[in-house]
């Protein structure tokens, strides 16, 4: 294990991140062609976002900054999506929302700059989101194959963690409301604990929905209401039991709370609920780390 970097793990405790404050590009962005429901407003969204980075840093995250221009990319605070981060390093993925491609290869700089080197990466037709990926265990990854992620980025996942002892687990994504939104398998699930996480079963693929049994894994299921508006799914483990969510969402956050879990709420209104990306996807875990 190196000191620094290594993010296996969904849930364990959270030592270093990347984070991207938004900027101008989020500000000008197109909200129909970006898929947004309105436009952002930047001093609101970074405010919010600051929010987060401050949240963060209570439970002594050391926050890095991914600042590198990127005028054309206006999804680009959404760091969680262009790589993974391993054992041995950075894999570059590649992105599977056409407007979004070219953000990796300056993620992975940033990543280099802060000590992290480049493992590998996906090349050609392969396309794969981080948002579609969820560590299981250590050594398990499970994967959504859907309209951001394919089966030759699965494949070449596969090839690519093979060497490290990794098994790939990869799982249809159902349509649900079209290839223009965004649906990654990490939209219907959050671990919080090793045995316990947040979900939304009804669109869950069933083979994975087996599996999370089979290992014992209970399930939150949080309404409908709030995973359709308030991204209830979308929760940040920062330690076993201890997480960051979206406001707006307090049947989730009660459940929660009911299982020993201790809760942040950061505001979702500025940002998040805007441009479909909440604390998990606006984070790229540099170094998970057991006490």
């Amino acid at each position: 294990m190196n000191e620094g970097y290594g993010a296996q793990s969904m849930t364990a405790p959270l030592r270093r991140v990347v984070m991207r404050r938004p900027g101008r590009e989020m500000a000008v962005a197109d909200p129909a062609r970006w898929h947004y429901t309105s436009a952002i407003d930047l001093e609101e969204a970074r405010s919010a976002h600051d929010a987060f980075a401050n949240a963060l840093r209570a439970w002594d995250v050391e926050v890095l900054y991914h600042d590198e221009p990127l005028p054309e990319h206006a999804d680009s605070a959404f760091v969680f999506d262009p790589a993974l981060v391993t054992d041995r390093g950075t894999l570059l993925l590649s992105m599977g929302k056409e407007l979004r491609r070219g953000e990796e290869e300056p993620l992975a700089r940033t990543l280099q700059a802060c000590g992290v080197p480049i493992y590998g990466r996906l090349v050609g037709a392969a396309r794969c989101e981080g948002g579609d990926t969820m560590w299981l265990d250590h050594d398990t990854l499970a994967v959504g194959r859907g309209f951001r992620t394919n089966a030759e980025g699965v494949q070449q996942l596969r090839e690519l963690l093979a060497p490290m002892g990794v098994s790939v687990l990869d799982y249809d994504l159902p349509f649900f409301t079209g290839p223009e939104a965004c649906l990654h398998l990490l939209s219907l699930i959050s671990p919080v604990d090793v045995n316990l996480a947040v979900a939304y079963p009804p669109l869950m693929p069933t083979a994975f929905w087996d599996e999370l049994q089979r290992r014992g894994v209970r399930l939150l299921e949080v309404p409908e209401r709030e995973f359709l508006h308030t991204q209830a799914t979308n929760v940040l483990a920062v330690s076993p039991r201890r997480c960051i969510m979206l406001g707006g969402s307090p049947v989730t956050k009660e459940l929660l709370e009911t299982v020993g879990c201790e809760v942040v709420t950061i505001p979702g209104e500025p940002l998040s609920f805007k441009a479909e990306g909440g604390p998990t996807c606006l984070t790229r875990p540099v170094w998970r780390a057991a006490d």
